[in-house]
């Protein structure tokens, strides 16, 4: 059994993936961190889990977080920083489901970020953790950067045309809603029920934190650099991302077969037949990714459908996803739940 320690379970996030270690065949849940609720059982606060987690939170001062295999950081960006040399040193292994390690250029980091980075020394180790172009390097990995939910989304859906060198690389366009949940489970006025219900707007358009994430992956996928726009927007839906992105075709392919035949044999990624539209609720509370590739009128642009839920192939799945990956267990361990309709 994998002994696993999660940091940070009183999130969205966290409790996702409380929700799938409870469920998985090999793992132990040795503690469940928690400054604010140190004490109070895992199930008082999310009775989701009652009789599927027995354990109290415990202050991370005296978690047994040395006496795991691998912990989890399901904490606000700036948090898994400042803990992971000490439990590296010690033999254990660190998922981080925030952005401590995703961004390699340590300047570029700091400046979307507003903070000075705690351990710069490990950034260029972290593995960055999509399965999908990663899967080899994160077999072996101490530290995994998991991506970001919009990063996921947007990668997967142009991998197979920038891998193949077919599309416009300093044009691309991604067009990305997601839900509430996205924001994290805290209090804050635009997350408010009377603010996102029955509403939609953009944010970030002059710029977003994920960008330069999906840049630098897109960047070292297609060998070069590569130039996007990114525009988020918030939906009034709690889970949930839906990525309408648009490039420009340089050279003539069967963009429907080259979709189909990356992504055959990743467990995780559906690729629709032509003509679909896939939808958000197609993918909730599953670890996948549906994508649809569109060519309208049969002109110069693809648009390129991709869904996932932001919780869990967005975050919690795919950490998951890559634990089963570092600890030589079945990939889809733990992670084949048909999605949740209506």
């Amino acid at each position: 059994m994998i002994k696993v320690g999660v940091v940070g379970g009183t999130g969205y996030t966290g409790v996702e993936l409380l929700r799938l270690l409870a469920q998985h065949p090999d793992v132990q849940l040795l503690t469940i961190t928690s400054r604010g609720e140190a004490g109070v059982a895992v199930a008082d606060m999310f009775p989701s889990l009652r009789g599927r987690v027995a354990l109290k939170f415990a202050d991370p001062a005296t978690a047994p977080l040395r006496d795991c295999d691998l912990v989890f950081f399901a904490t606000p960006n700036g948090v898994a920083m400042k803990q992971a040399p000490e439990l590296l040193a010690a033999g254990v292994r660190v998922i981080d489901l925030a952005a401590d390690f995703r961004i390699r250029d340590v300047a570029l980091w700091e400046k979307w970020y507003a903070m000075p980075h705690a351990c710069p020394e490990l950034v260029a180790e972290a593995v960055y953790g999509l399965p999908e172009v990663n899967r080899e390097n994160i077999l072996a990995a101490r530290l995994v950067a998991n991506p970001g939910c919009y990063p996921t989304a947007v990668q997967l859906g142009l991998l197979p045309l920038v891998e193949a060198g077919l599309v416009d690389s300093s044009h691309l366009i991604a067009d990305a809603k997601s839900g509430v949940t996205g924001g994290g489970r805290k209090a804050e006025t635009h997350l408010l029920f009377a603010e996102a219900s029955d509403n939609f707007k953009a944010y970030g358009v002059p710029g977003h934190r994920h960008l330069p994430e999906i840049r630098q992956g897109l960047s070292e996928i297609a060998g070069h650099s590569v130039d996007l726009t990114f525009v988020p927007h918030l939906t009034p839906l709690l889970r949930g991302i839906h990525a309408t992105l648009y490039a420009r075709i340089t050279r003539e392919e069967n963009f429907q077969t080259l979709f189909e035949q990356r992504f055959g044999d990743e467990p995780f990624v559906d690729v629709l037949p032509p003509g679909s539209h896939p939808e958000t609720r197609s993918v909730r509370a599953a670890n996948t990714c549906r994508i649809a590739v569109h060519r309208p009128q049969n002109g110069d642009t693809l648009v390129i459908l991709s869904v996932i839920d932001n919780l869990v192939k967005g975050a919690a799945g795919q950490a998951v996803q890559n634990m089963n990956l570092m600890f030589g267990c079945d990939e889809c361990a733990g992670l084949t739940q048909i999605p949740v309709l209506p």
